[in-house]
């Protein structure tokens, strides 16, 4: 990862994390439970990436950071929430999410569940109450952000995961599967940032950014298959080989270690010549290459 890079994310990170706890604020005796179960996820580390997505198309589009900022918490949260939801005893029983013990193992199933519920709900709200946006774009976001994550998205891609643990996925359905999964935040982030900057939906910037942020999608969800596979538990901060175990159908099913890093390479630079042109694309275009080359 260049110092460039490193900077950026780092500043991102830093604001994310300002608005995030601003998002979160607030204690009450009654329920002030659910908020720290909440914050337990939300503000306990991780990459980033899809708020930094929203800030670094907003400011190669020629935007503002600070609305940007919003829609960057809000994607933050939905996706807190999916990951929360994701290691229930229901869904893939993980014990360990970014180092530390998950959710429910820290305040049992029916409060994790509860906070899951609540982070999205206040996602699409924090996006909605956006006050550096006009009200269009508002809604604009809000919409996209809850069809990402709705039927036709996230959640979509997570009961096509469900129903492939006891069926063989072809690797069309498998690929389509992905893109709803782990791709719809992905894709939504870049749209979210070019909401911020003032596009609209049809410009041919934001079909720009789209195409990134399908192709990075697709060859992190690669990545993540291979660091399943062969990654080191302790950089994961999670369990490996738990997609074995539990019979799912992955990239590695059709093809070799070798044959899925050089897919996804492939994919990186797709990624990068779709935003090459545009001046001040070269964060992106190295924020590709690293998340091709991550460990974790």
């Amino acid at each position: 990862m260049t110092a460039a890079l490193v900077s950026a994310m780092q500043h991102a990170s830093e604001a994310v994390e300002a608005a995030l706890a601003e998002a979160l604020a607030g204690d009450d005796p009654d329920y002030g439970r659910i908020l720290e179960a909440e914050r337990y996820s939300v503000l306990g580390g991780g990459k980033r990436i899809r708020p930094f997505l929203v800030l670094e198309f907003c400011r190669l589009f020629g935007g503002e950071e600070c609305a940007a900022l919003p829609f960057a918490a809000a994607i933050e949260l939905m996706h807190c929430f999916s990951l929360i939801h994701d290691d229930l005893p229901c869904r893939d029983i993980d014990s360990l999410r970014r180092g530390k013990p998950t959710n429910h193992v820290v305040y049992g199933e029916a409060l994790a569940l509860l906070a899951g519920d609540a982070l999205a709900i206040r996602s699409l709200g924090v996006a909605a109450s956006n006050p550096h946006v006009s009200p269009a774009t508002a809604v604009a976001a809000v919409k996209a952000l809850s069809d990402s994550a709705g039927t036709h998205g996230m959640i979509g891609g997570q009961v096509m995961d469900l129903w492939g643990e006891d069926h063989p996925l072809t690797i069309e359905q498998l690929g389509k599967l992905q893109a709803c999964k782990t791709g719809a935040l992905i894709n939504v982030a870049a749209r979210l940032g070019c909401l911020a900057a003032g596009l609209s939906e049809d410009d041919a910037r934001t079909a720009a950014a789209c195409t990134y942020a399908d192709n990075i999608g697709l060859a992190f969800q690669i990545v993540d298959d291979i660091l399943d596979c062969i990654g080191s538990e302790a950089l994961l901060g999670k369990p490996i080989g738990s997609d074995e175990e539990q019979g799912k159908t992955t990239f590695l099913s059709f093809m070799s270690v070798d044959a899925a890093h050089d897919r996804a390479a492939s994919l990186t630079e797709q990624a990068k010549t779709a935003i090459a042109g545009y001046p001040g694309s070269e964060t992106l275009c190295e924020l590709a290459d690293y998340l091709l080359a991550r460990q974790s």
